[in-house]
Formats: C-alpha cells, structure tokens, sequence
C-alpha cells in the first residue's frame, strides 16, 4: 500500500499471471449462494413495498393509513404520512446497522460461513414471524429479525466471494451480487402482483416466501468450504491450501497460497483494525468508505424501490396497473446492472459515477416539474402524464442501476488495504444501512411536507456527490488491489503524510 502510486503495475501483473486454476464448479457453487443472499436482500426491500400497497395488509395493522387511502380527495402526497408505516420499513436498517458491527468480528474469527450461516437463520425466523404477525409488535420483532439478517449477510458474503473467486473474475463477481440483489427486488414485485388477488392471506405469503431462499442459504453454508483465506487467517494453513487447491483444480497454487499467507500476516499483525483505520494514512479511504454509501442513499433511489407501489397509488394509479408498474421498474434494475457488469472495466468507475449522476439529476428534475404542474390536491394525472411520468422513474432507475447501484458497494471494498479491509466494509455497511434508516423513516413525511419538492432535494444531493466523484475519487479501474493508493491524486496527497512507511512504524 505505501509503496507506490497507482501505477506502475507491471510487476504484480507478472505476478498474478504465475496464479494457475480454471473456474471449477466450487467457484459456480458460491456464486449461487452468494446470489441467494443476494436475492433474499433484495427480496425484502421489493417486497416490503408491495404489501404496503394491499389493503388487506393495511387494514390489519396500520387501519389509519388504510382509512386515509379511501379518501380519494384527501391531500395526495400525504395519504401514507405514517411513522408506524414508515418503522414498518426502517426497523430492519438499524437492526441491520447494530448486526453489522457485531458480525466483523464473528466474519473473522470464526470465518465467512459462520456469518452466512447466521444471516440465514436470523432471515428464516423473520420470515416465519412476519408470515404468522397477529399484531404490530410480532411483525416488528419480525423486521428486526431479518435486519439481523441483512448486517451478517451484507459483511460476510461480498467477502467470501471475493476470496474464492479468481483474480480475473473478482470484480465481475462483486456486480454480481448487485445484481442478484436486483433479481430478488423484480422476485418480489412479481410475487406481490401476483398474491394481491389472494385476499386476505395474500400478504402473509409475500412476506412467508423469503424463509425458502433463507433455507437454501443457511444450507449452502454448513456444505460449503471456507474461503482458504479465512483458514489460514485463522491458523488452518494446510487446510487453506487443500481448498485452495480444490477451488482452482489444480495442484500448482504456490504463488498465490504465497501471497495469501503473506497477506494474513500481515492482517494478523493489526489487532484493532478499528483503531489502524483511524491513522491519517488511511483518511482518504475511510472518507470514501463513508461517503461513497451516504450519497448511494441520498439518490432517493431506496425511496422509489420501498414505496414504488405507494408513490404509483399517490399518482393516480389503481388496480393491476399499481405492482405492474413496479415489476416494469424492477425489470430496469436488472438490465442497468448488466450493463454496468459489461461496462465497469471497460469506461471505468469514474465515467459510470458521473454518467448516471447526470441522467438521476435531469430524470429528478423532470419528475418534480411534471408533480409540480400537473398534480396536487383533488387532482390526478392523466394518463398521457403518467405514462410520462413512468417513462422518467424508469430512466432514473437506469441511471441508478448501472451507477451507484453496483458501485456504491464496489469502490469501498477495493481501495482499504487487507489490514483494515475487514473494518472498511463494516463501515461502509453501517453508513449504508443507517443513512436508509433515516431516508426509510423519514420520506413519507418530507413527501407530505415538500411534496414534488421531495425530488428536487433528491436532485440537488445527487449535484453534490457528482461534483465530489469529479473532483475527489480517483479511479481505480485495472489497479491492483494490493497496489492501491491515492497518493498522486491532486488533494488526497496533501492530507497524506510524506513517509508513510514512517508513518506505519510510528502508528503500530
């Protein structure tokens, strides 16, 4: 890390090209079941918005907001203004922000499948619970339970891909599992249109449907390897390389079983990464690991994905129309993240970032300017508007999906070195799931509040953090990840002290 800038890479180039194996069905195993969890993470986010969306649901537990929505000249940015509603969604970010930080050191003392395994119970439990809720209590208890879930899913399993997956294919793994994500958010909003016909047990069977991929996951973790990384971290040296082995399909693994050891040695020789992440040499990317998840929230994008069937009821949508709407936004996730997967090593992070950025500002933009006209009080959109108007969500969301959808996550896990990659990415979860705790718990009021206002303020955020992707993230396309640095970058090498190796010593 404190060696060189950012380039030249051609030593470790020559290095990595010594790693020998093929991708073998362990590698295509784990991906499986990284897209599980994946999946199970977004399924919970689509569907939470899609039984918010039944009145069966409604009239259960949040029998206000129910009685609000029959009143067709009520204030219609204001019929789901509810803080229950609202927790509804929310409790599972902090529950997910407090099981993060719990599940680093389970993730490294214990190794990668513990976390995973954990991540799958604690999701079984939480779909049963909300499956069988008889009152608001049981289904929030039911929300925390799969909070848990999603702070040791969210730290262990971008991990453990990264580990078993070979060097060539590592950062294609990583949108994978953004990927799988959005594959779950589309799962849901299918399942919601198709179990709203079934009343008044439909919305138990949305929420239930998540214990079988759960079930799956927790499955796949007793029957999986540890990643060889974790074992010889933990001191199974010979068991590292016998899986290591077994992962590549070959024998010839020395180099990279080299590096591995050398690199847990490393990793081993920092007790407090929590503490080591503090030191200046590492400000630039622990501003970036904070940063980087704050703006991947403040897009609004959340908002649209957890209410995308609320805010089509508050435009004047009804009926087959309201989840088809969302299953056609959930479909454009999906095709965004492909073409980030085929674009990201190819433009870089850089253009990505600032691309989508651009095309969030402009799509926010119009959508505030067609509510601001065309819709308010005892007003509805007419249909040309409102095909318009999903035409600009939809933009938004492709936008979104192949910017800082995949790359919110991706730059964080790449630019910490090992020692302190660990802390970096439970930082990075924390911020993420906090700042939609906040967003979660407060957009209804800020839609009733500021009305089409609300995209403006979304609008202005995303100006902001593009203008910081231009100015202050380097790019790290085609770098090494053991030869990260910012330290030629303009404004992070004026923080940086000038001898880090310096630096080190005196810190440790």
């Amino acid at each position: 890390m404190a060696g060189r800038s950012l380039g030249p890479s051609e030593l470790v180039d020559e290095r990595a090209e010594r790693y020998k194996g093929k991708v073998t069905g362990f590698v295509i195993i784990t991906c499986f079941v990284a897209a599980i969890g994946g999946c199970i993470f977004g399924y919970d986010i689509g569907v939470s918005g899609g039984v918010t969306s039944m009145d069966e649901f409604l009239r259960e537990f949040f029998h206000g907001v129910y009685e609000k929505k029959r009143h067709a000249h009520e204030n219609n940015y204001c019929k789901f203004n509810n803080q229950g509603l609202a927790a509804f969604n929310s409790l599972l970010y902090i529950a997910g922000l407090v099981a993060t930080l719990i599940a680093s050191p389970v993730t490294r003392n214990y190794g990668r499948l513990a976390s995973i395994i954990c991540a799958g119970i604690f999701y079984m439990i939480g779909a049963v619970v909300n499956a069988g809720s008889m009152n608001l209590p049981m289904l929030f208890f039911g929300r925390i339970m799969i909070g848990f879930g999603v702070g040791f899913e969210n730290q262990a399993v971008p991990m453990y891909l990264s580990e078993v997956a070979p060097a060539n294919l590592r950062g294609g793994l990583n949108s994978m599992f953004q990927l799988a994500t959005t594959l779950g958010i589309f799962s849901a909003n299918m399942v919601s249109y198709a179990t709203q016909t079934l009343k008044p047990w439909g919305w138990r069977l949305s929420l239930g449907s998540a214990a079988f991929p759960a079930l799956l996951m927790t499955l796949g973790g007793y029957f999986l390897p540890e990643t060889p990384t974790s074992l010889i971290e933990r001191g199974l040296t010979e068991r590292g390389r016998q899986v290591l082995e077994k992962l590549r399909g070959t024998r010839d693994v020395n180099t990279e079983f080299q590096d591995m050891v050398h690199a847990s040695v490393l990793s081993n020789s920092i007790k407090h990464p929590f503490k080591e992440i503090l030191n200046i040499r590492h400000r630039p990317q622990l501003v970036m690991a904070i940063l980087l998840p704050t703006f991947q929230i403040l897009t609004g994008v959340n908002c649209v994905l957890f209410y995308a069937p609320i805010l089509f009821i508050t435009m004047g949508f009804g009926g087959n129309a309201l989840l088809y709407s969302s299953v056609l936004v959930g479909a454009v996730l999906v095709l965004s993240t492909l073409i980030s997967i085929a674009l990201v090593d190819r433009l870089g992070r850089r253009a990505l970032l600032i691309s989508g950025g651009l095309q969030m500002i402009i799509c926010q933009v119009i959508v505030s300017v067609i509510l601001g006209l065309k819709f308010g009080d005892n007003k509805e959109l007419s249909k040309e508007y409102s095909i318009l108007l999903v035409i600009f969500v939809c933009l938004f969301i492709l936008g979104y999906g192949w910017s800082w959808g995949p790359l919110g996550y991706t730059i964080p896990s790449e630019i910490f070195p090992l020692e302190t990659r660990s802390a970096g990415q439970s930082i990075t979860v924390a911020v993420n799931l906090l700042m939609s705790f906040i967003i979660s718990q407060t957009f209804l009021y800020f839609l009733c509040a500021l009305k089409f206002g609300i995209f403006l303020l979304f609008a202005g955020s995303v100006s902001v953090m593009t203008i910081f992707v231009y100015l202050l993230l380097p790019e790290t396309k085609g770098v090494p990840i053991e030869e990260m640095t910012v330290r030629e970058h303009w404004f992070w090498k004026k923080i940086l002290p000038t001898n880090l190796e310096a630096e080190s010593s005196h810190a440790q």
